[in-house]
């Protein structure tokens, strides 16, 4: 998702030189448990009257489940996530 994400900024901004470098990146697998969690965290998030985006409550998940760190520029999306740090 994350790499969906970079990669669509590089193709739409022609910055294709980075995209060998990019796809070099590890790539951390969204399973069972990240769904599982993903479907709560948006469920609690519109409950507490903030819609946020699919795409970003799975992120938020894949990254509280392995106990990691979330580097991003819209802090917004993900300040309602508890258990998440974001730097």
């Amino acid at each position: 998702m994350n790499l969906h994400e970079i990669l669509f900024g590089l193709y739409k901004y022609k910055t294709r030189g980075k995209i060998d470098k990019i796809l070099l990146l590890d790539i951390i697998e969204f399973n069972k448990d990240d769904t599982n969690l993903s479907a709560r965290l948006e469920v609690e998030a519109e409950r507490k009257g903030q819609k946020v985006p699919r795409f970003d409550s799975m992120i938020a998940a894949v990254a509280i489940n392995r106990g990691l760190n979330l580097f991003t520029f819209n802090t917004s999306h993900f300040k309602v996530f508890e258990n998440l740090t974001l730097i």
